[in-house]
């Protein structure tokens, strides 16, 4: 099982399940909304995700028409994203996870806008 929390610490949630892919994404949208040089996100099984607290803290925000970011509205800590013509997933992020094993990332997406200095022991 998969647990985590926004930064200040009223939305926690779980994830029944093991968390089996992780990408790094690199596109500016990501950069924007995470406010870093990426976002470390997982697709995962919405009807595996159980909010436990502060639902009533969570603010959706339509970035395009089809896809919404939810955050934290008293922290601003980005939770997850999911898009309205996929409703069985959403995108975790994971760096909202504070207990369970999450795995290295196996991808990485828009590797054009991936800043000179950052290295990947894969690579």
């Amino acid at each position: 099982m998969i647990e985590g929390q926004c930064l200040c610490g009223a939305v926690h949630y779980r994830y029944h399940a093991p968390i089996e892919h992780s990408v790094l994404c690199y596109c500016q949208h990501c950069q924007r909304a995470q406010g870093s040089l990426m976002g470390w996100n997982s697709a995962i099984d919405k009807s595996k995700f159980e909010l436990t607290r502060g639902i009533k803290y969570l603010k959706e925000y339509f970035h395009s028409p089809s896809k919404a970011r939810v955050f934290c509205q008293e922290c601003g800590s980005p939770i997850y994203s999911y898009r309205t013509d996929m409703p069985e997933n959403i995108r975790l992020r994971l760096g909202t996870v504070t207990a369970g094993q999450v795995p290295k990332p196996t991808q990485e997406l828009f590797k054009q806008h991936k800043p000179d200095f950052i290295h990947i022991h894969d690579e």
